[in-house]
């Protein structure tokens, strides 16, 4: 444990004991300053009809502000005090402020976190790295895995719950690196009509609604719906456009037994763009205008659509016994060809860029039944809060790629031209333009068509979970938990003939079939009532087609064979509540081994022998420091190392997607009664795009600003800055290729509503 100690603070050993004394004894001071008290299960529950809040506030707020005691999922036997991981959630009451309307956005919050490209093998979506290690697959959406490449909204979210760590004893497969829970909306026993009109810089246009309705004692109907238009900052010709709606209805509200119904839709029409091209030597984003826009307006289109549809059945036997049962039905589509900024031709060097393209049209159907069984025994003198259940899924992809075929290379019956200085036609077709001066309206008559394959990818799983928290006595918890996966997937592809070069294509199938142990096992000390001291083991698995045929991971004739990754985890934390309960702080050091990892040591080769390791420190506040001041704050250390990548290549370099500093913070402070002002900075360190540490983006600081003024009870205004220096940097980079440009500087004015 010493070793973890020193490696991830990078000191000696008498430095460690000595930091460690110090941060020990500071703790004690700040908690000895603070009345010492046990946690009342009540505290914190909202406040209906308190008078200090306005009616435009929240929902949820209360006197802690952004601090957050317990997250939503039944699988968290104790509250986030007493949880021996490290939780962070995002609460509503920040994602409003700070006018985040996508997961991206509001993931800005959490550092640690970083977001990949979407690209080749990669589905364009939401892609997020958790201290080093792709968790696209551990998203889920009120316990459920929300499966399929998706970009997601904030619309319908009360809050976002992020457990880092590998987390397979919660997840199952796709928690390498930690899991990401989007907590729905739901009806509530009081009416209310609320919402927001915003208008904004770059023609950003938004409402959003959010209607609530009592029918009788037992039965309320919720609605939340939105529309979003605009462009994007600083970047020519890029467009966003989506809308969605969430009715819920629940029977039996506030009753032993319930029912809620849901429904989600989102649809979204965008101008896809995958940013500026990589020099090829250097391996750093080419010097040119980020304005810059090498997409092709006529031809470049991303279009998606998620439909989800949940029953959740609950009975309270008593306070202290709970049976729920779960089913979900949901169907997502991801259907875009968009151009790639490609240089592996050193075309960037002779002033030039070539359009090539990557796309897909996968649509991916999920079936999920959850039944759970949660409450409170005695055993032995010593109380349990259990959990445990059975999950049952199946996961259908089905992924026809599309052939973009240049009218020059039709013309001369070659396929896909590239160099530009060796085929100046490709200018003519406007297949190449100007590195510092393209145009996105460029005619391009190139033909578009299927490739005639069909690639379905069927996953089905059943899991077996328990999770116990056992309280030996007041100071000593222990918290286990062990889930059981019986993994299935194949991939089928039937024999055609290729639309683009009339070649027959013999048939391919395969399979993986693999089953697993996750489990992680924690001790809590408690000195004090609202402090805590812990440490963690915890372990996950990542079988090949841990995406479901939707990413990089789809089942492949190299990889189909290969047994599951293993990740092992160890923690040490802290925790503790002060100021009277109201503000949160943690701290935590961690390390994270992948052993058996999937190597390619040559195209289209893979071996399983890698092993990397993520060594790090995180530290958090969250809460009110003041009645008026809040804050939302953390900061992550990471040493990201790439042990062995089977071929002795790339031993000891730097994991792609991971910066080895990370910041965040957002602060509010109420000046007068009706006014507010509040703002966020952020810091990303460097971030290399591949193993070999060749392609790389600079680090970068980003500040926000905002300011809320409450004109009435029910009206309020609110302005938002996003990027006030208006500081143009890359927020993502590719192994290859390119670099995403993030948003130039956006003001936005809302107008906030509730009856």
């Amino acid at each position: 444990m010493n070793e973890l100690l020193r490696a991830a603070s990078g000191l000696t050993p008498r430095a460690s004991f000595s930091c460690g004394l110090l941060a020990s004894t500071a703790i004690g001071l700040f908690v000895g300053l603070t009345p010492v008290h046990a946690a009342d299960a009540s505290e914190g529950a909202t406040k209906e009809g308190t008078a200090e809040l306005p009616p435009i506030s929240v929902e949820g707020q209360n006197e802690q502000g952004y601090k957050t005691d317990a997250v939503s999922s039944q699988k968290f036997t104790a509250p986030i005090l007493d949880t021996p991981k490290s939780v962070t959630v995002i609460p509503q009451e920040v994602i409003q402020q700070s006018a985040a309307t996508t997961l991206v956005d509001a993931l800005r919050f959490t550092p640690g976190i970083t977001m990949g490209m979407g690209e080749g093998g990669n589905p364009f979506g939401d892609r997020p790295f958790i201290r080093g290690l792709d968790s696209s697959a551990g998203i889920t959406v009120d316990g459920i895995r929300d499966t399929g490449s998706q970009s997601r909204e904030t619309f319908n979210l009360e809050q976002i719950e992020v457990v880092k760590g590998p987390s397979g004893a919660y997840g199952g497969r796709g928690t390498a690196g930690g899991g990401i829970n989007l907590v729905s909306k739901t009806p509530k026993a009081e009416d209310f009509v609320a919402g927001s009109v915003t208008l904004g810089t770059d023609q950003t246009k938004r409402v959003t609604g959010d209607v609530n309705y009592v029918l009788d004692d037992a039965v309320a109907l919720r609605l939340n719906a939105m529309y979003h238009d605009a462009d994007v900052a600083g970047r020519d010709d890029v467009e966003l456009n989506r809308w969605g709606f969430a009715p819920s209805l629940t029977l039996g509200l506030d009753k032993p037994t319930r029912a809620t119904i849901s429904y989600y839709h989102l649809q979204t029409d965008d101008i896809p763009d995958y940013g500026v091209p990589l020099k090829v030597v250097e391996g750093t984003p080419a010097d040119v205008d980020l304005d810059n826009f090498y997409g092709l307006v006529n031809r470049d289109f991303r279009k998606t659509q998620a439909d989800i549809g949940t029953l959740k059945l609950e009975h309270d036997f008593r306070d202290t016994l709970n049976l729920s049962n779960t089913s979900r039905y949901s169907r997502t589509k991801n259907d875009y060809i968009v151009t790639n900024p490609d240089d592996s031709k050193g075309n960037v060097a002779n002033g030039s860029v070539w359009r090539g393209t990557k796309n897909r049209d996968a649509t991916t159907e999920t079936l999920f039944n959850q039944t759970a069984l949660t409450g409170e025994f005695l055993l032995g003198g010593f109380k349990n809060s259990f959990s445990t259940g059975v999950e049952l899924s199946r996961e259908e992809v089905v992924n026809k790629p599309y052939a973009v075929v240049q009218e020059a290379a039709a013309l001369s019956g070659t396929t896909n031209l590239s160099n530009c200085s060796t085929y100046p036609v490709l200018f003519d077709t406007h297949d190449c333009t100007s590195l510092n001066n393209p145009n996105p309206n460029d005619s391009w008559n190139g033909t578009i068509m299927k490739t005639g394959a069909v690639t379905t990818t069927t996953t089905d799983t059943w899991s077996l979970y328990a999770f116990d928290t056992i309280e030996l006595s007041p100071q000593w918890q222990i918290n286990l938990g062990l889930r059981y996966d019986d993994y299935d997937s194949t991939a089928e592809t039937p024999a055609y003939t290729n639309n683009l070069t009339g070649v027959a294509v013999a048939a391919v199938n395969l399979a993986n079939k693999s089953d697993f142990l996750s489990y992680q096992t924690g001790v809590v000390y408690k000195p004090v009532p609202n402090g805590s001291i812990y440490i963690n083991y915890g372990t996950s698995n990542n079988p090949p087609g841990t995406s479901g045929g939707d990413g990089a991971e789809n089942l492949s004739a190299t990889n189909a064979l290969l047994d599951p990754e293993e990740l092992t985890s160890y923690e040490i934390g802290t925790k503790w509540d002060v100021f009277n309960e109201r503000l949160s702080l943690t701290a935590a050091i961690f390390r994270t081994d992948k052993d058996k990892t999937r190597i390619e040591v040559s195209p289209g080769y893979f071996e399983q022998g890698g092993k990397s390791r993520v060594d790090g420190i995180e530290l958090t506040a969250s809460g009110k420091i003041t009645d008026k001041w809040g804050v939302f704050t953390g900061y992550t250390y990471l040493k990201p190392e790439l042990r062995d990548d089977g071929i002795a290549t790339n031993d000891g370099k730097t994991l792609p997607n991971t910066p080895k500093n990370s910041f965040s913070l957002w602060t509010t402070y109420e000046v007068l009664d009706d006014v507010t002002i509040g703002g966020g900075s952020y810091f990303v360190g460097k971030v290399y795009g591949n193993v070999a540490n060749t392609k790389s983006i600079p680090s970068y600081w980003r500040f926000d600003a905002m300011a809320s003024y409450q004109v009435t009870p029910n009206i309020g205004l609110q302005l938002n800055v996003q990027n006030v220096f208006d500081k143009r940097y890359f927020d993502r980079v590719y192994t290859t290729h390119m670099a995403t440009v993030a948003p130039g500087r956006v003001a936005l004015l809302s107008t906030n509503f509730k009856f």
